[in-house]
Order: C-alpha cells, then sequence, then structure tokens
C-alpha cells in the first residue's frame, strides 16, 4: 500500500517517539533500581524525579512558544539530542552520582521528554484537515497508546539491562539507540513552521474549555503518580519481595496492555450518533475511575491476598484510566486552534507535568509516612476533582 505525504510524515514522527519513549522508560526504572540498590529511602527516591516534572513543567510552558518559531520538528530534534546528553552525564564513575547531579541530569532528561512529546502531538494537528476529526482521534490515540506501550516495553527492558549489563553499559546501548534515531528523523522528518508568532505574553491559553482539560489533567494524573511512580514498586519489593526484573516485568506488562487499550479507544469510546468524544464522555469515564483505587485501599485494609488485590485492581485501573488518557489526548488536540496548536498543547502538558511531579512528590512522602492504602485514598480523591472539573467542559 502506498502511502502520502502525511502518513509517512505521521510514521516518522511515531517512529521516532517509540525510540525516545522507550528510553526514557528504561531509564526510569534504571534510576530506580540502581539508587534502591544504594540504599535510598522512598523520598530520597521521589527526589530524584523532582526536577525531571519541574523542568517538564516549564519546558511545556515555554517549549510551544519556541516550537512555533524554530518549528515542531526542530523541536522534537533538540529532545532527543538532549536525551542523549542526559543518558551521557549518568555514565560516570558511579561513586560520582550524588543526588543533586543526578537530580540535574534528570532535569535534562525532563526538558527532552516534554519537547519530543508536545511537538509529536502538535505535529498531528498540521498533518490531519480540520473535517477529518475521526482521522485526528485514531491517530492521536494511535499515537498515544503505542506510545505507552513502549514505555511499559522500556520498564522490561530497563530491568533487564540492570540484571545483564549493569548501569553504565546499559546507559550506553540506549544512547546508542537515541543517536540512530535522531540521524534518521533528520534524514526522512520535513520541516513543520505556522505562520502564527505569538508573543511571550501570550504562552498561557485563553481559553476556558482548554483550562478546564487542562485541569482536570493535572489531577487526573497526579492521582496515577500518587501510588504508581514510587510507592507501587518499593511496596512490591520490600513487602512482596519481588526482585527488579519481577518488578520492571510486571510494570512493562501493565504500562503495555494500557498503551493497547489506549489505541483502541476510537472502537470503545464509539457509538452510532458520536464518533469523536466530547466533555461529557470525559465525565462519564473519569467517574468510573474513582471507585477503583479505593476498591484496592479496601482490599489491602482488610487483609485480602495483597499480590491478588493490585494485580487485579491494576488490570481494571489501567484499562478504565486508559481510555480517559486518550479521551483527554484527542480533546487537547481538537480544541486547540490550528495556527496556535504547540502554545495550547504545551500549557495542557504543562498542567500533565506539574500533576506528575505532585503525584510524584506525595508517592515518596505519603508511602513513607502512611503507607500505600493511603496513597490510593488520596488517589481516588484526586479523580473525583478531576471528574468535576471535566463536567464543566462546553464542549
Amino acid at each position: 500500500m502506498r502511502l502520502d505525504s502525511a502518513s509517512k510524515q505521521y510514521l516518522t514522527i511515531t517512529l521516532s517517539y517509540w525510540a525516545f519513549t522507550l528510553t526514557d522508560g528504561a531509564l526510569r526504572m534504571l534510576v530506580l533500581f540502581f539508587f534502591y540498590g544504594l540504599g535510598y529511602t522512598p523520598i530520597e527516591l521521589a527526589s530524584l524525579f523532582i526536577l525531571y516534572e519541574f523542568f517538564g513543567i516549564l519546558t511545556n510552558l515555554y517549549g510551544g512558544w519556541l516550537a512555533t518559531r524554530i518549528g515542531l520538528n526542530t523541536a522534537l530534534h533538540i529532545g532527543l539530542a538532549l536525551q542523549i546528553l542526559a543518558l551521557g552525564m549518568l555514565t560516570i564513575e558511579p561513586s560520582k552520582l550524588s543526588l543533586v547531579y543526578v537530580m540535574l541530569a534528570q532535569a535534562v532528561s525532563g526538558i527532552a521528554k516534554d519537547l519530543n512529546k508536545m511537538s509529536a502531538k502538535s505535529s498531528i494537528k498540521l498533518l490531519v484537515s480540520d473535517n477529518h476529526q475521526a482521522k485526528l482521534y485514531r491517530w492521536v490515540t494511535l499515537l498515544t497508546g503505542s506510545k505507552n506501550s513502549l514505555k511499559g516495553l522500556g520498564f522490561f527492558l530497563g530491568g533487564f539491562l540492570m540484571a545483564t549489563l549493569g548501569f553504565a553499559n546499559s546507559l550506553l546501548a540506549l544512547m546508542a539507540l537515541l543517536a540512530l534515531t535522531l540521524l534518521l528523523s533528520l534524514i526522512f522528518l520535513q520541516s513543520q513552521k505556522t505562520t502564527y508568532r505569538p508573543k511571550f505574553s501570550e504562552i498561557l491559553s485563553k481559553s476556558r474549555d482548554i483550562n478546564l482539560l487542562s485541569a482536570a489533567r493535572f489531577f487526573l494524573f497526579g492521582s496515577r503518580d500518587i501510588w504508581f511512580v514510587v510507592a507501587l514498586p518499593v511496596y512490591l519489593q520490600s513487602q512482596l519481595q519481588w526482585s527488579h526484573l519481577q518488578v520492571g516485568s510486571f510494570l512493562a506488562c501493565w504500562v503495555i496492555g494500557y498503551g493497547f487499550i489506549q489505541a483502541l479507544a476510537p472502537n470503545i469510546t464509539r457509538n452510532n450518533q458520536q464518533q469523536t468524544p466530547r466533555g461529557s464522555s470525559l465525565t462519564f469515564w473519569v467517574i468510573r475511575l474513582a471507585v477503583i483505587p479505593a476498591l484496592i485501599a479496601g482490599g489491602l485494609i482488610y487483609d485480602l491476598n495483597p499480590a491478588a488485590v493490585l494485580i487485579i485492581g491494576l488490570l481494571a485501573y489501567g484499562a478504565i484510566f486508559a481510555i480517559n488518557s486518550s479521551i483527554h489526548s484527542f480533546l487537547i488536540v481538537a480544541f486547540s486552534q490550528r495556527d496556535s496548536v504547540s502554545t495550547d498543547v504545551g500549557f495542557y502538558y504543562m498542567a500533565n507535568a506539574a500533576g506528575r511531579l505532585t503525584g510524584t512528590l506525595l508517592s515518596g512522602f505519603v508511602y513513607q509516612q502512611h503507607g500505600l492504602t493511603t496513597c490510593l485514598i488520596l488517589s481516588s480523591m484526586m479523580v473525583i476533582i478531576s471528574a468535576i472539573l471535566s463536567a464543566k467542559i462546553s464542549r
């Protein structure tokens, strides 16, 4: 089958995004396992990712403005190059890897990740005409879902590399993969620029629906990371005595399945009257998500088999969360103006990064002070707030 120009560009963007996501997921597991092995506490582990998320906030806020001036694909290439730099920073002698130094390396990785994500998702808006919203929904959910499946594979890869190559050699292997990806992307990806040149003061969204969607995203992703980022992996290792490879493999399978459901979201959410989701669709699905962390917490409180409770609960949670995430990813691209898509998408993912930062910090602090059950209860409360905000979206 012969692909048109837009499809070829979409495929190139997707492959670049896949390679980046694979290394990002692997790096997360490598850092988590390496420093947990050195005796870092949950709060210290969470602190390793503070600058990663904080600079993600800044990158999304200002990166969209920058991308309108230098081009979306140039921003994507800068993201790939910065991730290579971040990996290289961690290849020094392990004894010199202080907490502050690793936080700085993670800051570079955070900038790279959000430049890459913002550029990839914004580019799709420019590849699809406004009267093909169903195609836009399919392409956005396919990119988002496949990305998360690759991130899950990255978790597995991180655990596998840590067990076989060790920390430094694993980083070198990931750098080689990204260098090849950057080279191919430079060759095949065409320049994409818009005629809109926003003032620096125009980086904040003036759309009520985008502001509400962004706020809902903040609490949605904060609710996930408050128990998933630090609390869950540490609980699986410390309480259930799972090995590095077991934890990495389990989280990998979960995220791969999560990404698969995301990619199928257009088939799951579609009905005879409505081919693409609206704000009301988001409210419908986010309400159903709120009960799942509470049920998992209840199972742990009543001393049910913790492994069974977590595995079954995570399967249900992952499926519903994936649909919510796909609807979110479509709505922000659909709500954005074509000329200012990178600034609108950047503002939205700024809220996403802020939610992840909040969730990450709470994950380490709340788990160390009160345990996994409290993390799950707070997760349900944050989802309820996200549902209230989603219900206010007018479109």
